[in-house]
């Protein structure tokens, strides 16, 4: 069972990333979407120090508020500064996930957080965590229940905002002419990329997660520029390399993660053959 519970946790997580990255890539802002999954770190730390619990929506939320905050910062210092758009990324990031490693290193004591976890994640242990009832009842993983919810928050968004997105991805001053808001768009995609990358944090880690981001997005670019084969083709890419990763990482005795993303990488390397070729 617990393979099983494995398997669908990464799928998930691959699904949630894949779908979000779709728009990171599209809007050539893929560098973002590293950023925020780095910038979260301190805002997860503080929330530990406060609720002293990893299943507290705390931990959601203080994560959020640092991705956000991250894209804020990043533009004040490219429209305000006058820094390149890149240079901004770099510095952001960096800054907010060293204050997130010191800040782990210091309270090491208070809070149950491994540094190693929070950089590559630990996809095994994940199915142990355990939502009981009052009578003891298994409900299954809690990692499953978090990833679902925020698909379903995903979808939600992705759904409604279709048309607005599509449009604002493409071509953002024709969105602007019809009355679209493209910038309360952006931050929104911004939004839930934060709420992904923390919902995966635990599955692929700071790292390991950008490319769940990025990799399936820029795979499924190469095959098809129909914006929804592309969404469909990403969901593919993603419950194939969680299947495959799983099963190889047992095999080479490595980390579930890391073997995921390598199968991701191998599967983009395939993608351009085939896209080269046709």
């Amino acid at each position: 069972m617990d393979t099983l519970w494995t398997i669908i946790i990464a799928a998930l997580a691959s699904i949630n990333c894949a779908l979000v990255g779709t728009y990171l890539v599209l809007r050539k802002i893929a560098m973002m979407g590293d950023a925020i999954a780095h910038s979260t770190l301190p805002g997860i730390v503080l929330a530990l120090l406060i609720t002293g619990s990893k299943s507290s929506p705390m931990l959601i939320t203080g994560a959020g508020i640092t991705g956000v905050l991250v894209t804020f910062l990043i533009a004040f210092l490219e429209k305000k500064i006058n820094i390149q758009a890149d240079a901004a990324i770099g510095i952001n990031f960096t800054f907010l996930f060293a204050l997130g490693v010191i800040l782990i290193s210091f309270f090491s004591r208070k809070i149950d957080l491994d540094p190693e976890c929070s950089l590559y994640g630990e996809l095994a242990t994940v199915p142990l965590d355990v939502w009981r009832t009052a009578s003891g009842i298994n409900l299954g993983p809690k990692a499953f229940y978090i990833l679902l919810t925020v698909l379903v928050i995903n979808l939600s968004f992705l759904v409604m905002g279709y048309k607005q997105l599509f449009v604002s991805t493409f071509d953002p001053q024709f969105a602007q002419s019809i009355g679209v808001h493209t910038t309360r768009w952006h931050y929104g995609l911004m939004g839930i990329t934060s709420l992904t990358t923390v919902a995966a944090f635990e599955v692929a880690g700071a790292i390991l997660v950008v490319a769940l981001l990025i990799v399936p997005a820029v795979s499924s670019y190469l095959l098809t520029k129909c914006l929804k084969r592309l969404l469909v083709y990403n969901l593919l890419f993603a419950i194939i390399t969680s299947i495959s990763g799983y099963y190889i990482s047992l095999w080479l005795n490595s980390s579930m993660a890391a073997t995921m993303v390598t199968i991701a990488g191998l599967l983009c390397l395939v993608a351009f053959v085939f896209a080269k070729n046709n």
